[in-house]
């Protein structure tokens, strides 16, 4: 890494918003969190100097070993001082780590959620409410860290799911704020701040209407009209904002997100998740084992995902076309044409494409094993060479991911759309019409920049909006618009319901070499072996995952086992020799969204089926075998309870079986002790409710279908029931895309829109003839 070059492109700060105000702990609760959270990560010194209260103690020879393990790992540039000041590092000593979870309580975690834990923390500070909890009548805060880490080990295998779920929740909170504030973390890997590959880029200069302060001692709200309301301005939202405003109507596009041009790209890991995406980076669903990861930015989630370009795959469109859907469109040749003129608009091909390590891996191993796999089309207007980018998740510095901010919203600008940032839509609202329930307007509140053009501030201008329209879209997203139907009273029961995630488990690979897996394309490989494990289309597809630490190492498995806070810290520095894949599902199963009363917080309610933890069990099995062909030497999954498979070799891992010896190298993945640990895999599965997911992908909230007794909106994204309201996002998905629904969303969002602008010319037309 060159200093020089990174101070010279270093990226425009991002600050935060102001921090709520009004703790959301009390100074107990916060004692009792703190202290759970340095059990977690803690400050690990030689037995000689630690502090029982505040360090984990190895003896010299447990520590001599776990820092020349780490020293092994690590950067040739890293300081004796540097990985000392790491193992010393506990999260108590980092201020935007407090910070960071204040902002997530105050505002970011649902109410029922949040109260359960402050229950538990006041009984954590005391000694009877410790003796329930822990077992020892003292107050966790005051028991030595080897204590806390027996109760933290003994809450992850109890028989009290409660536990085992507090357990898992509080160990995962602590590890993702850890891993995007340390002050450490970041060196020790030598993990660039800034991409060390590409240029910076200019994007487009996007106009924002401003309003003023409001005159009226009451703050009567600003009106303004125009022919469409465009809620959202992702995927769905940006092509139809173009395809709309080139075909002559008035077209104003909002979004509670503000804009945030290259300069300021890619953000840091803490900000990004803030700035970048809903509810602070994460949601968690209602039975905690699921982490859902949804845009939030200028551009949805065509700002932050990973370049991926896939159509919709025949069997979908085949099984969207049939009953019980019934949608023929799905099959018809225009639908063919909106995927390749959104394609086409966005330079998508697969030509030129520099792998990293971690796609290479999924080509060859599959090649060797003799699985279905294939390039993945990446949007990056035919230049893939160059855009060998492992930060999109955090913004495209270069706009050499031709996005919605690079494509479509530009496009809908030079033809006359107006976009407002900063616009939380609240309702839609209704007229009666001719007896017809009819969509004409949207009313919200618009919250200005501050005075220095950022967000950070307090000084900004707060205003209701009312925006009359003839037609209004919804593309909120399949998180956010079934709410705003309900808000808005709408009740057609399927609304929020259908929630498909393509849920994900990760397995990852440890290599001997070096790898800075956060270089190159993201997602640029895909192995399709397993998509159809029941012959109707559901299974499994094998991806990569992006390897930012702060987006990596809190799925990474927690070692619960003595000394397992430090060997953590020794896995988080393994980032750097690591890969890691998805097993992908299209689902059969699904869930569903719903607001919270008291914080109209988005709620999902979903829990991954033992039908479809089948299938990704496959695709796990699937990615273990693809590592072990291609030589990684260690293999861990998320699986509770089942240790990693360590390679034997040269350089042996922990796990040596000497038994066994080294004889099995020309098995291949027929080797016996590997073959044992794939068993032990498959019959553990996922066990509940210690196992956990994720999910990047939302779908299906706001179904389409051919009757309203079995979807939200008709063929043409119209809501059933009423007039002049449509649905053009991912929520409109008939079920799960199977494949990343970027492009399947834009290009139904292409055929349902023009159809619409048609419809509006036709009415225009027959208007003047009156």
């Amino acid at each position: 890494m060159t200093e020089a070059y990174v101070e010279v492109i270093r990226q425009t700060p991002a600050p935060l918003p102001p921090i709520p105000e009004g703790d959301p702990l009390s100074r107990a609760q916060w004692t009792s969190f703190m202290a759970i959270a340095d059990t977690v990560i803690p400050s690990v010194r030689p037995k000689a100097t630690a502090q029982k209260l505040k360090d984990q103690a190895l003896p010299d020879k447990d520590y001599s070993d776990a820092y020349n393990s780490l020293r092994a790992v690590i950067s040739e540039d890293a300081s004796d001082n540097l990985l000392k000041e790491y193992f010393t590092e506990a999260p108590s000593s980092i201020p935007a780590f407090k910070s960071n979870i204040y902002r997530l309580l105050a505002q970011n975690i649902g109410n029922n959620a949040k109260q359960q834990m402050l229950i538990v923390l006041s009984l954590l500070n005391t000694c009877a409410g410790a003796l329930i909890l822990t077992g020892f009548p003292v107050r966790i805060a005051a028991q030595p860290v080897h204590t806390r880490q027996l109760i933290l080990r003994r809450w992850s295998t109890s028989i009290i799911p409660s536990l085992r779920m507090l357990a898992r929740s509080l160990t995962s909170l602590t590890n993702l704020y850890w891993a995007r504030t340390s002050p450490t973390l970041g060196r020790v890997l030598a993990f660039p701040r800034t991409p060390l590959h590409g240029t910076p880029g200019k994007g487009f200069d996007f106009a924002f209407l401003q309003l003023p302060p409001s005159e009226s001692p009451k703050g009567l709200p600003e009106t303004i009209e125009t022919d469409v309301i465009i809620v959202g301005s992702g995927c769905g939202a940006a092509v139809s904002a173009k395809n709309l405003s080139e075909a002559g109507p008035k077209v104003i596009v909002v979004d509670k997100a503000y804009h945030w041009p290259p300069e300021h790209l890619p953000m840091s890991e803490e900000n990004a998740a803030v700035q970048l995406f809903m509810n602070g980076g994460t949601i968690i669903s209602d039975d905690t084992t699921m982490n859902v990861i949804a845009g939030g930015a200028w551009g949805g989630g065509g700002t932050v995902n990973w370049s991926a370009s896939l159509q919709t795959q025949g069997y979908v469109r085949s099984e969207w076309a049939q009953a019980p859907h019934n949608l023929p469109l799905f099959t018809s040749p225009a639908f063919q044409d909106s995927l390749d003129r959104v394609c086409g608009r966005m330079g998508v091909t697969a030509d030129g494409i520099r792998h990293n390590k971690t796609n290479q891996v999924i080509l060859d191993g599959a090649k060797k094993l003799g699985w279905a796999v294939k390039e993945v089309p990446q949007n990056c207007g035919g230049e893939n060479d160059r855009h060998y980018c492992g930060y999109c998740t955090l913004g495209c510095g270069s706009c050499g991911k031709k996005g919605p901010t690079e494509t479509f919203l530009p496009d809908a600008a030079r033809a006359g759309a107006i976009f407002i940032e900063g616009f939380d839509a609240r309702e839609v609202l209704f007229e009666d019409r001719n007896g017809k329930k009819t969509a004409v307007g949207v009313k919200g509140v618009w919250v200005s920049r501050d005075s220095q053009g950022g967000v950070s501030g307090k000084d900004k201008t707060t205003r209701e909006v009312i925006i009359k329209a003839k037609k209004v879209i919804i593309s909120a997203g399949t998180l956010q618009s079934p709410l705003l139907l309900l808000r808005s009273g709408l009740r057609n029961p399927h609304i929020g319901r259908n929630l498909h995630l393509h849920p994900v488990t990760i397995v990852f690979g440890i290599w001997d070499e070096e790898v800075r897996p956060w270089e190159g394309g993201i997602l640029t490989a895909v192995c399709s072996e397993f998509e159809n494990l029941d012959s109707h289309g559901h299974g499994a597809k094998i991806e990569a995952m992006t390897m930012l630490p702060g987006w990596i190492i809190p799925f990474l498995p927690y070692p619960y086992d003595d000394g397992g806070p430090a060997t953590m810290k020794s896995l988080a520095a393994k980032v750097r020799n690591m890969t890691a894949y998805i097993s992908l599902v299209r689902e059969r199963d699904t869930g569903r969204v719903w607001a919270e009363k008291q914080t109209g917080l988005c709620r999902v309610d979903y829990t991954v089926s033992r039908f479809d933890q089948k299938h990704m069990v496959e695709g796990m099995l699937g990615i273990a075998k693809m590592l072990y062909v291609t030589g990684a030497r260690e293999i861990l999954t998320m699986v509770p309870g089942v240790p990693s498979f360590v390679r034997e070799g040269d350089e042996l891992g922990p796990e040596k079986d000497a038994a066994s010896g080294n004889g099995h190298a020309k098995d291949g993945i027929n080797d016996p002790r590997f073959q044992a640990w794939l068993d032990k895999l498959r019959n553990t599965g996922f066990p509940s409710p210690q196992s956990v997911f994720g999910s990047a992908h939302q779908m299906g909230t706001c179904r389409m279908g051919n009757s309203p007794r079995t979807s939200v909106v008709d063929p043409k994204g119209k809501v059933w029931g009423v007039e002049g309201c449509y649905v053009m996002d991912a929520s409109v998905f008939p079920s799960a895309s199977g494949v990343n629904p970027m492009v399947t969303n834009m290009a139904i969002a292409d055929w349902t829109s023009r159809e619409l602008a048609r419809e509006m010319a036709t009415a225009e037309r027959n208007a003047r003839l009156r």
